[in-house]
């Protein structure tokens, strides 16, 4: 009864640290942006406190700004709120002791599928270590009460804990895989339109980037929001070759692959960009189709466990009922 109490104890602690998690996790990388910010006018203002004869000499200058440019306004942080002052800390708190147990392995792969899942920048390594050791613990309790209320032999009480350990350490990576999944789907949908638009872009008369520039504008999704990325890196002085390398790898796709090496060889090779594009598109498109009657043609095979399940028992129930009856009616009769 004790370790029952104490499961539930430690299960209930769970749920809530999970939720906690949950929220942490979930902040949005503009919190995050303002969190620097006022960081650093903490810091500004303890450097003014520390030295105020320089405060007086110093006169303020003004910056006057563009009267088209959009100014946001940043809202203030609460640092009197319970979260600040209690959830913060003791996730920081976990994050930095769950950093040190955590295995090096574990953490390259995490940061490899926050790549491919696009989340660079946005969800970290030590919120996904957090959660990870959390998930173990957390399934591990779980089998824990499960084993106390079943009263089941020690041995198959100890296979159920370890499978309960072992649900737990593959849930987070089994979540980041249907992630990248769903993801490299939605970017394989979408390229073939992509290309298509981009094709009849450059055709008209725009550059490359130019084209790239105005389908960013008007398009919605993860591909779109791949090229955003690889324009910021451009702009930021990155190399074409370089950044459509990159924007190759977070999408993990052999069509996007395909795509960016022969706008590489045409950029070196000086080859005419239309006719590449033009030649990517349609093969796009033909790859598109051919995957569309590859999954049309696996039809038949998955619906065969449904149809045995469930059509197949109302068939026999309609046809063989009525017979089944009349052999009864004329057996008893007889």
């Amino acid at each position: 009864m004790g370790i029952l109490l104490v499961a539930l104890l430690a299960s209930s602690f769970f749920a809530v640290a999970v939720g906690f998690g949950a929220m942490y996790f979930k902040q949005n990388p503009e919190a995050q942006l303002r969190k620097r910010l006022h960081d650093m006018i903490d810091i500004a203002e303890a450097e003014r406190a520390k030295n105020p004869k320089r405060k007086k000499n110093r006169t303020p200058s003004v910056i006057q700004m563009a009267p088209s440019a959009a100014v946001k306004e940043v809202v203030p942080r609460n640092v009197n709120s319970f979260k600040e002052r209690v959830i913060r800390p003791i996730m920081r708190r976990w994050e930095e002791r769950f950093q040190r147990f955590t295995p090096a392995e574990i953490k390259m792969q995490l940061e490899d599928k926050i790549f491919r899942a696009g989340k660079l920048g946005i969800w970290s390594v030590k919120r996904l270590v957090t959660l990870w050791c959390l998930s173990i613990v957390g399934c591990t309790l779980l089998a824990l009460i499960l084993v106390e209320i079943s009263a089941l032999h020690p041995i198959q009480g100890l296979f159920f804990i370890l499978l309960g350990m072992f649900v737990g350490a593959a849930l987070p990576f089994a979540i980041l895989n249907q992630t990248i999944r769903k993801r490299q789907i939605s970017i394989r949908k979408q390229l073939p339109e992509f290309l298509d638009i981009l094709c009849v872009s450059v055709q008209a008369g725009l550059s490359f980037d130019g084209a790239i520039g105005k389908m960013v504008k008007r398009m919605r999704g993860p591909l779109i929001d791949e090229f955003k990325r690889m324009q910021n890196d451009v702009s930021l002085g990155m190399t074409h070759q370089y950044a459509l390398t990159n924007l190759a790898k977070r999408c993990d796709i052999e069509e996007v692959y395909l795509f960016t090496t022969s706008i590489i060889q045409a950029e070196k090779l000086g080859t005419s960009m239309t006719r590449t594009l033009q030649v990517q598109a349609d093969n796009m498109r033909d790859r598109h189709r051919q995957a569309v009657k590859a999954e049309a043609l696996k039809a038949p095979v998955k619906i065969i466990f449904p149809m045995v399940m469930f059509i197949f028992p109302s068939i026999f129930v309609v046809l063989l009922f009525p017979a089944m009856l009349t052999l009864l009616r004329t057996l008893g009769g007889g």
